[in-house]
C-alpha cells in the first residue's frame, strides 16, 4: 500500500492536524483502518495512538481509496476530542456492551404514566353501555349499519366515474373509426 497525503490542515483550536490522505493499493484488498493509521504514523512520525481515521472511502473498480484522518499531540487530547463512536472504531475505547434481553431492567416510570390516565378518565361513559338491554342496541346497531351502507357507495362512486369514463373513451373510439367508414 502506498499513502499519499492530498491535503494538510493545522487546527490549533483543536490540537491537532487534519489530512486528507489517498492509499493506492495494487492488487491488495481495501486497508484496513488499522493499517492506514500505522502507515500515517510513519509518514508524520506521530504515535499511531494519537492518529485518528475519520472516514476511509474505496469506490468500486479502483485501487485508492480516499480518507480523512486527523493526528493529535497525544492520546488523551484525541480521548477529550472526538466522538466516541470514531474512538470505537480506531480501537482507542471499547464499545459499551449492550444489555442481554434476558437481563430486563424495571421501568418504575412507564407503570406510572397509564394510573394517571386511567385516574383522568370517567367512569360514567362505561356505566352507561352496560345498563342498556340487548334488544335496544340491536336495532341501534343496524340503523347505524344503514346509515353506513350509503356512505360507504358514496365513497365508491369516484371510482364508478373512473370507470365510466374509461369505458366511454374506448366506445368514443369505435364509433369514429365507423363514422370513417361510412364516408
Amino acid at each position: 500500500m502506498e499513502l499519499q497525503v492530498v491535503a494538510k490542515k493545522e487546527n490549533p483550536l483543536l490540537k491537532r492536524t487534519e489530512i486528507t490522505f489517498k492509499a493506492v493499493h495494487k492488487a491488495e484488498p481495501t486497508p484496513t483502518r488499522d493499517a492506514i493509521r500505522s502507515e500515517l504514523a510513519k509518514q508524520l512520525k506521530a504515535s499511531k495512538e494519537a492518529v485518528i481515521v475519520d472516514r476511509s472511502v474505496s469506490s468500486f473498480g479502483r485501487f485508492e481509496t480516499l480518507g480523512y484522518a486527523k493526528v493529535y499531540k497525544s492520546k488523551e487530547e484525541a480521548l477529550s476530542v472526538e466522538r466516541s463512536h470514531i474512538l470505537v472504531r480506531n480501537k482507542l475505547k471499547e464499545a459499551e456492551a449492550k444489555k442481554k434481553e434476558g437481563e430486563k431492567v424495571e421501568k418504575p416510570a412507564p407503570a406510572a404514566k397509564p394510573a394517571p390516565k386511567a385516574e383522568g378518565k370517567p367512569e360514567a361513559p362505561k356505566a352507561e353501555p352496560k345498563p342498556e338491554p340487548k334488544a335496544e342496541r340491536k336495532p341501534e346497531t343496524k340503523a347505524e349499519h344503514k346509515g353506513e351502507k350509503p356512505a360507504t357507495k358514496e365513497e365508491k362512486k369516484p371510482a364508478e366515474r373512473r370507470e365510466e369514463k374509461k369505458e366511454a373513451k374506448p366506445e368514443a373510439k369505435k364509433a369514429e373509426p365507423k363514422k370513417k367508414e361510412a364516408k
